[in-house]
């Protein structure tokens, strides 16, 4: 099977309960399950990880670069701010799929940037929980080409 991180940042623990008017009324647990319900169908081994801390979120990417084929990351709030995250995404060899649960774009005008984005093989913005289950589909079918 090939192991897929799927990678959490700042505030993403709270999904549910935060702002559920944005992000929706699934648990970041609801989205764990989905995914790996789905990754066992795509033949993929889901590696699933949340972290408020950007540090802890370099060290899992540099991980990967050993231990997975492919990156599916929704650095939340890093997304507008690191540096640090678009160097150790551009380190890892595999396709990096970028998700939000919210259409960033029709937000504040600094959600609008993403780091994260100079590196990632696509984008997923505004479709929900489901957009995590999009990306994994879009990294299986890379990973078979």
């Amino acid at each position: 099977m090939r192991c897929v991180f799927v990678l959490n940042g700042p505030s993403l623990n709270l999904l549910g309960v935060r702002q559920p008017e944005i992000y929706g009324r699934a648990t970041l647990g609801d989205i764990e399950s989905e995914c790996r319900v789905l990754g066992a169908e795509l033949g993929l081994s889901i590696d699933f990880r949340q972290s408020n801390h950007e540090g802890v979120l370099v060290d899992w990417i540099q991980e990967a670069r050993g231990a997975a084929q492919a990156v599916v990351i929704n650095p939340a709030a890093y997304t507008h701010t690191s540096v640090a995250l678009l160097d150790a995404l551009s380190a890892f060899d595999g396709p990096v799929i970028e998700v939000h649960l919210s259409n960033v774009h029709k937000r504040d005008a600094f959600r609008r940037h993403s780091y994260v984005s100079l590196r990632a093989d696509g984008v997923i913005a505004g479709c929900g929980a489901e957009g995590y289950l999009l990306a994994l589909r879009r990294v299986a079918s890379l990973l078979a080409d």
